[in-house]
């Protein structure tokens, strides 16, 4: 993560990527694996496949980067014509393996394996629409600790009464709220769904033996697939050995996130026709006539702000330069800092280039500023390093409220543009000037429409009515999880709600099947499996 620099200061997390592949003849998971490896920007703490051959859908999962849970030898289990992936950045449920995805549930003739990218404001109504006496519920993930949004429609697709798991999708997808970029699968077919407001990206690419669907466009050029088009908002895909088809299942209402185009979104992704790298030079480009100032550099923050940077030194005239060297080597799963080194804080992934700061005025471009504090260690290095003086700009409006849809931002109580000004603001992190790009400036950079656009973490208008507070948040699920079952009364339930579940809080990657969920009681009765038995 760009935003992740300053040990224990969380930054706006990214939503998550999914992807998904039908191509008979073609090695599935394999391409699944290259779409999440080009997705894994939008979410490090987890990855899973599932993948399906025609008889049986299996599911390999893990805490970790793309590339610590896969191999060739687990990959080599996933076999068959239908895959989807995820990469994952928690929003609802917590960071654990249990709300790994894909999810996995079904019956003795169907199985379901659904990834999500995005996050449902109605989670709490849609639980209470499952049946607690249904296999789904009761001997599901739902029952084995799975406390995500993501696994209650899951439950909801299994306990459906369509006919297949097109009509079910039909069915339920009206009742679901919020963003969502769903790709699931059964068997045989693929599918992917987008909520109405098409609030995150989807994409349909095409290869020369079947088709794709992935977050990013991006993730269609790694595995050698040509952009067909979006998935529309509101529109159901299914691909199976008759080809493609769409339907509605609601109508569109496109309020596209901005915030993609600022910082989610790789640079080399396209979204509704506009390059992002292209947006966010001429955010620079904007935050340049804005914002000027006299100055003798424009650096970036590594690696969000280049772009920005970029534009801002072209409409400047102020020679850009690379004024930081960032350690790339430093990612989440690096060894937790002594209190020593801690306290050095930033320089664990950014030093200054002393020879090219000392004595310079310096414009610092970044994308965007959430409790400045990251911002505040990185003016203090720049100083001791020699700077001149040192003015930030922002190629983002103030971040003031909360987002619901994917995006883990602070809270508001923690957003240090809630309750202060521009000029306190720069005071607080010790800037010479402080300068944010305008709204409308913003929007202008990505040739899109203003009425198509989801602004809410910078004006607090929101796509759709939001519930109370009460039923929001990252751990709806999850209070008192430890001690209540989910379904009271139901001896399976309250067996897996208890540490008893060991099996699965090893950490260690699982191959699933359907059999697997919905045996949730046989399978605790089984000795506890060693960490080759898991790889096995």
């Amino acid at each position: 993560m760009n935003h992740d620099i300053l040990p224990g200061e969380a930054g706006p997390q990214d939503a998550c990527g999914v992807f998904g592949v039908w191509a008979p003849g073609e090695e599935v998971a394999k391409l699944a694996y290259y779409g999440l490896y080009a997705l894994q920007h939008r979410g490090q703490e987890s990855a899973g496949i599932a993948a399906s051959d025609g008889h049986r859908v299996l599911v390999y999962k893990d805490m970790g980067l793309v590339s610590q849970v896969f191999d060739e030898t687990s990959l080599a289990q996933l076999t068959g014509h239908v895959a989807i992936g995820h990469a994952r950045y928690s929003t609802t449920g917590g960071s654990t393996w249990e709300n790994a995805q894909p999810t996995l549930s079904g019956d003795q003739d169907h199985t379901i394996a659904l990834v999500h990218n995005g996050n449902l404001v109605n989670a709490p109504e849609l639980r209470d629409m499952l049946d607690g006496s249904s296999e789904a519920t009761r001997r599901g993930e739902l029952s084995r600790g799975n406390t995500s949004d993501t696994a209650v429609v899951t439950a909801l697709l299994s306990q459906s009464t369509g006919e297949d798991l097109e009509e079910r999708a039909l069915e339920v997808l009206p009742h679901v709220r919020g963003a969502f970029c769903f790709v699931f699968m059964d068997e045989h077919t693929l599918y992917a769904a987008r909520d109405p407001q098409g609030i995150r990206p989807l994409v349909l690419g095409r290869l020369e033996r079947g088709w794709v669907v992935a977050s990013e466009t991006a993730a269609l050029d790694i595995v050698g697939a040509s952009y067909v088009r979006e998935v529309e908002p509101g529109e159901l895909v299914a691909v199976d050995e008759d080809g493609l088809r769409t339907r509605r299942f609601a109508e569109a209402r496109p309020r596209g996130c901005v915030f993609e185009y600022v910082y989610l979104a790789r640079p080399d992704t396209t979204i509704n026709d506009r390059g992002v790298y292209e947006s966010r030079v001429e955010m620079g480009r904007t935050l340049a006539r804005e914002h000027p100032v006299e100055a003798d550099l424009v650096m970036p923050t590594p690696d969000s702000g280049i772009p920005s940077a970029i534009g801002y030194a072209e409409a400047s005239g102020i020679p850009y330069g690379q004024g930081l060297v960032k350690n790339a080597y430093v990612g989440r799963t690096f060894i937790a800092p002594s209190q020593t080194i801690r306290q050095l804080g930033i320089r664990l992934k950014l030093n200054p280039l002393r020879d090219v700061i000392k004595g310079k005025r310096l414009v610092v471009v970044d994308d965007s500023i959430v409790r400045g504090n990251t911002q505040r260690a990185l003016v203090r290095m720049l100083r001791e390093a020699g700077a001149a003086e040192v003015h930030v700009r922002i190629s983002s409006p103030p971040v003031t409220w909360p987002c619901f849809f994917g995006i883990d931002f602070a809270s508001r109580a923690e957003l240090i543009a809630t309750g202060l000004g521009v000029d306190d603001i720069c005071r607080s992190i010790g800037a010479d000037s402080l300068g944010y790009i305008s709204e409308g400036g913003m929007i202008e950079a990505t040739r899109q429409p203003r009425e198509r656009l989801c602004t809410a973490c910078f004006t607090g208008e929101y796509p759709m009515e939001l519930p109370g507070d009460v039923t929001l948040g990252k751990h709806v699920f999850e209070s008192g999880a430890a001690t209540t079952p989910l379904f009271p009364g139901n001896p399976d339930a309250s067996v897996v709600a208890t540490p008893a579940q060991d099996h699965v809080r090893t950490g260690t990657a699982t191959v699933q099947s359907a059999e697997d969920v919905l045996g949730a009681k046989a399978a605790l009765a089984r000795p506890h499996p060693t960490d080759q038995e898991h790889h096995a």
